[in-house]
């Protein structure tokens, strides 16, 4: 079976299609060859939906930073004789966010999910997530004054899906990309199955996202008493996040989402997202979570073919075979 890539971008304006895309590949590139994998070739989709919100995107080659199309983060190619950053453990800030995490779920939802304190909670959206006050409101999309930000944004993703539903699939979401995702396979629970769900830099695990998520997904299915890992995700949901991600201050989602029917569970793992413009960091920024070794790694391990797996497996016997000969 074909595998392929596909990936949905997060908040926010974005460069053109064809420049982010090309983007995409290079930081997915550096990861690699970090990691060192030869991987000559792979194939990868992107869901585009920022044009449904912004009518013109933001432009490279903009340099007055006043310009509302002015694109502040670029992509930049890391440099390797840059002096490596020393990453310090971060035990007194997972502990914090431990502690933030049980006390704005007591706060702002309910045992049953519902949420508590409606007002506080769409405050939040509306302060931090202007994009996602707008996918859950009525709005109309730009290309289409006939289909809501949602339902454009929702078929733009499904549509891909679909197209690849014989492939063997990777999903790759950022930031708010893995809110659309995880309703849209919802949705799509016995049309198209993911091998591999990855979420960067996920606000998923924020109460006034699961509150929002769950209201829609009872309105489907009454019965529902819980979130839980989609049934159309097959071997594995891998969650990544870095500790000073703002967006994603519920670093570890295993504990919000229940395994799916066939016992796929969330893994969560801790990253070092290492982006850096103009000498400051943004620890949510795509490109530095689609370079770490971490996600090149298990991206490799599914692109790999069996074939390909199978035979590393017998050259590593062999040369362990070699070794042991040699001693004697």
């Amino acid at each position: 079976m074909a595998k392929v890539i596909i990936g949905i971008h997060g908040l926010g304006n974005k460069p053109p299609y064809d420049i982010f895309k090309k983007w995409w590949v290079g930081a997915l590139c550096e990861g690699f060859d970090r990691i060192g994998a030869r991987i000559p070739f792979f194939k990868f989709e992107l869901v585009y939906w920022s044009r449904y919100i912004y009518a013109t995107p933001l432009d490279p080659s903009i340099v007055n930073n006043e310009d509302p199309l002015y694109l502040e983060e670029p992509y930049i190619v890391h440099d390797p004789f840059q002096k490596p950053q020393i990453v310090q453990k971060k035990s007194n800030r997972k502990r914090f966010l431990d502690y933030l995490e049980k006390q704005m779920d007591k706060l702002l939802i309910n045992d049953d999910l519902t949420i508590n304190f409606s007002a506080i909670s769409d405050l939040i959206i509306h302060h931090f997530f202007r994009d996602l006050e707008i996918y859950y409101s009525e709005q109309k999309a730009i290309t289409d004054s006939n289909v809501s930000v949602n339902t454009a944004i929702q078929n733009e993703l499904k549509h891909i899906l679909l197209k690849y539903k014989n492939h063997d699939i990777l999903l790759l979401a950022h930031s708010m990309g893995s809110i659309i995702a995880y309703e849209a396979l919802l949705d799509l629970k016995d049309q198209v199955f993911i091998n591999t769900f990855v979420t960067l830099g996920s606000p998923l695990g924020m109460p006034v996202i699961m509150g929002k998520i769950f209201a829609r997904l009872k309105s489907k299915l009454p019965n529902q008493k819980q979130l839980c890992v989609p049934d159309n995700i097959t071997n594995s949901w891998l969650n990544f996040s870095d500790l000073d991600d703002r967006v994603a201050l519920n670093y570890n989602l295993a504990d919000d989402f229940a395994p799916n029917t066939r016992n796929v569970s969330i893994q969560d793992y801790e990253v070092h997202n290492d982006y850096i413009n103009k000498e400051r960091p943004n620890p949510h920024k795509l490109y530095g979570y689609l370079r770490t070794q971490e996600l090149a790694q298990a991206i490799a391990q599914f692109l790999i073919s069996d074939k390909a797996k199978l035979r590393i497996w017998i050259e590593n016997i062999l040369k362990r075979t070699i070794q042991i000969f040699r001693r004697y």
